[in-house]
């Protein structure tokens, strides 16, 4: 099948190239550097299928255009899709695939490293020691050991951090709307009540997708029952934090410190080499100023195990596409 695959970087064309080869390069694979959005859709023209990525945009304009050049699949090759409009995909008669799992060690453990690089301030402390500073003033943490750390979203990905977080001695309480039995035998973890996790945490990570119910789950009145001096990381989605609100959290100090890999305006960021270009957007350079914030530019996932899976899942998505087999991973 001849598959358009769009916001391609080196590693994309690798990883999907040596998937498909093991399937014995069933598929014609076509790489675009571009985003798809309604702009770029025209070059999927003749494409039966196309893959995308987080940050591309499949609104109702441009699967129309998908639809009516002959399209007929679209592969995510990522967990979320809630930058797909489903019900004009729907409507349309498109199918949608998607990566429901890769390793959800990679994602958990980058988030405990924030929390490590954040709490100890080792970003600060590797600049200064370049620059011939070896004073500790500023530098000073706390202990993991004997914290409280609230976890939102006890998925694989949340439950995997949670262990981790026990393993450090923490005590660790979580939201989660669907609870997960697999957190609650382990006894340093019980679920309580939203609220009541804002109160107690001395460390907050989000793993939850992202859904009208979660769409700033992370507002100023939940930064107002939180701790003062709170750790917050985010490796999620972006806009499961209102940044406006976290901003005046940061600056009132409520918000201690702030880890993020994701943003809710990260689509004409990240990804990209934008070292010689002015940012246009405020709001992320106003959180560049702050001492206490971590920013990755989305790569909790990209470890040589997430990208082998995710391709592998991806390339089998197609191919049973392609041969009228089941659609195990199809977005209902």
């Amino acid at each position: 099948m001849k598959v358009a695959v769009f916001s391609t970087k080196p590693y994309d064309r690798q990883f999907l190239e040596t998937a498909n080869a093991s399937a014995q390069d069933i598929h014609q694979l076509s790489f675009f550097e571009a985003r798809l959005d309604v702009a770029t859709a025209p070059l999927a023209a003749g494409f039966p299928a196309v893959c995308v990525f987080v940050n591309d945009n499949l609104d109702a304009p441009t699967l129309k255009i998908l639809a009516d050049q002959g399209t007929q699949l679209i592969a995510l090759r990522c967990t979320g899709f809630n930058n797909v409009d489903m019900q004009a995909a729907k409507d349309l008669g498109l199918k949608i695939v998607r990566v429901t799992a890769y390793s959800p060690y990679s994602v958990a453990e980058f988030a405990l490293g924030m929390l490590l690089n954040l709490n100890r301030k080792i970003h600060r402390a590797y600049n200064r020691t370049r620059e011939g500073n070896f004073a500790l003033e500023g530098l000073l943490g706390f202990d993991l050991h004997g914290r409280t750390i609230g976890v939102i979203g006890t998925g694989k990905i949340g439950l995997i951090f949670a262990n981790l977080m026990t393993a450090f001695g923490c005590q660790v309480i979580a939201y989660d709307p669907y609870p997960n039995p697999e957190f609650t035998k382990n006894p340093l973890c019980s679920y309580v009540p939203l609220g009541e996790l804002f109160a107690k945490a001395d460390v907050i990570s989000l793993h939850c997708p992202l859904s009208p119910e979660t769409r700033y789950i992370i507002n100023a009145q939940a930064i107002e029952q939180m701790k003062p001096g709170v750790i917050l990381i985010n490796t999620s989605r972006g806009a499961l934090i209102d940044t406006g609100a976290v901003i005046t959290g940061l600056k009132s100090k409520t918000i201690g410190a702030l880890g993020l890999d994701v943003y809710e305006q990260e689509a004409e960021l990240f990804f990209e080499d934008l070292s010689n270009e002015i940012i246009q957007d405020d709001t992320f350079k106003r959180l560049l100023t702050f001492h206490n914030v971590l920013v990755t530019g989305h790569q909790a996932f990209f470890t040589e195990e997430a990208l082998g899976e995710i391709a592998a899942t991806t390339i089998a998505n197609i191919t049973n596409f392609a041969t009228n087999q089941p659609l195990t991973n199809q977005v209902s």
